[in-house]
Parts: C-alpha cells; structure tokens; sequence
C-alpha cells in the first residue's frame, strides 16, 4: 500500500512539510509502519496550489519513479515551494507499470487526487470502467491505474460540482462492474482530492476493512499540550494535516477518520460525514 499526506493552512515551505517531521512522508517511504508494506519505492510525487502561478490557477505537479528518499532533486525544489496547500504520495506500486504517467496525485484543470489501496480485479474489469469515462475526459487519463481510471470516473459523475455524490456513484459504479465480475470486494481506498480551495478526504472499502487514514487536532489545542514546541507557532491556526499514519508520536495530536466516511477541510471549517457508495442509474 502506499502512503499519503495532505496539508491546508497558512502558506509554508514544502521543506518543512515533507523532510522535518518525525516519521515524514520521506520516512515513510523507507520505514512505513502502518500499511502493507514497508517500502513504498515505486515513485513518488507532490502537487501544491500558489506559490506564484496565479489565483485560480491548475496545481502544479512534480514527479518521479525515484525512490523519495533518494532524491536530491526534490529536496532542492522543496525550499522554493511555499504553498497553502499540498499533496505528497509514496507510491508501493500494486501491478502496474513504476512510470512517471503512473505516481500520484493525478491532476486534471484545477482538480488533484491520491489514493492508497486498489480495486480488486482490476484487469478484468478495466475496459468496462473506461468506457463509462465520459469521451470529453477521455483524453486526459495519461496512466494506465485504477487510481486515474477512478478519478476519471469521479469527474465523469460530477466530481467538480458535488465531490461526496459524484465519489460515491463512482465508487458505487466499481462495485457493480467487479460484483458482476465476481470480484467479491472490488474496492479498497484512503482518498484524497482538491480543488485548491478544499480537500476532500474518503476512507472505505468494501470488505470493511480500510487502511488506516488520521487527521491532525486543532492547532490551537495542541499548543496548550505543547506549549514548549516552538514549531507548533509557525502553523497558522486553520493548519490540518491528513496523513496515512502518524507525522510523529504526539499524543492527542491525532485522530483517525472513521471507517466508512468522507471528511472535508476548507480554511476555517472542517467535518466528517459516512460514505456511502450508490450505484449510478
């Protein structure tokens, strides 16, 4: 399984974000302690909104089949980076090709996503997925992953309009191709997606049994545990982290999002919902 991290808040470096915590998602590349595997090797990528390229502006994204740890590279592009918002992912590839078109987050116009797990069967059912991808978004997919394929069928079931609904019908939509496949539980996902203003974040799979999925304590709390943690003062008080394990081992830092749900975090607002996949007429 790979790993994930996710950041709102005032602008930081992305420096500071991916190589100075604890059990960074850099460490977590080598020495993952909670998903599947221990290395996630396969690639990596990070994608962030600001830092110069305009007010509704498309993400940028930077990407490699390195290994993250070993990448000198994106520790030098790391300290020009200040952004309010950031996505990073270390990739344990799950049968597709370690190809740059491959590693996460996947972008379209203004709209990333990441994921960790799989959809089951994948290769058996992968033509039936495609063809529902509206014709218009076709073009975009540039990989050859149930990541990209379910992002593509997010977007085509209205991704831009009603994140929570147009998840669910995809997600919906997977289960009974793989179910008419037999594919007994086709879905297995920790998501994350934005639109640079708001991220979501989904935590399900069909067997009821999710990899694990965490969210940062209100900053202001933790500085009342933490009083002598100088860093806690550089985050700004809307700072929310949403991780696949654990930054560091501060207790009451961190909460795991609930099996079976979706949560939301925008500047000043945040909250979690139950997810429940439909299945699109």
């Amino acid at each position: 399984m790979c790993r994930w991290m996710a950041y709102s808040g005032d602008p930081i470096l992305a420096h500071d974000l991916l190589f100075r915590p604890e059990h960074s998602i850099i460490d977590q590349s080598l020495h993952a302690k909670l998903g599947g595997f221990t290395t996630n090797g396969d690639g990596f990528g990070i994608g962030w909104y600001g830092n110069g390229n305009g007010e509704g502006a498309a993400p940028v994204v930077y990407k490699s089949t390195h290994p993250a740890w070993n990448d000198e590279n994106l520790r030098e592009v790391a300290t020009q980076i200040r952004t309010p918002l950031l996505f990073a992912h270390v990739r344990a590839s799950s049968g597709t090709p370690v190809q740059r078109s491959n590693c996460h987050p996947f972008r379209y116009g203004r709209w990333m996503w990441m994921h960790n797990g799989s959809l089951a069967g994948f290769q058996e059912i992968k033509h039936d997925l495609l063809m529902a991808v509206d014709a218009s978004l076709f073009p975009g997919i540039e990989g050859s992953t149930d990541t990209e394929t379910l992002f593509f069928l997010a977007l085509t079931f209205g991704l831009a309009d009603d994140p929570p609904t147009a998840v669910a019908r995809a997600v919906g939509f997977v289960e009974d191709v793989g179910r008419r496949h037999g594919v007994e539980y086709p879905v297995h996902m920790t998501v994350a997606t934005s639109d640079g203003e708001s991220i979501w974040v989904f935590r399900y799979s069909s067997e009821k049994a999710t990899s694990s999925l965490y969210y940062s304590t209100d900053v202001s709390q933790l500085r009342r545990l933490y009083p002598e943690l100088e860093v806690l003062d550089r985050l700004g008080a809307d700072a929310r982290f949403i991780v696949s394990e654990p930054l560091g081992e501060l207790p009451g830092a961190w909460n795991e999002v609930p099996e079976g749900s979706w949560a939301f975090v925008r500047r000043g607002e945040h909250g979690i919902q139950p997810f429940h996949p439909t299945v699109p007429a």
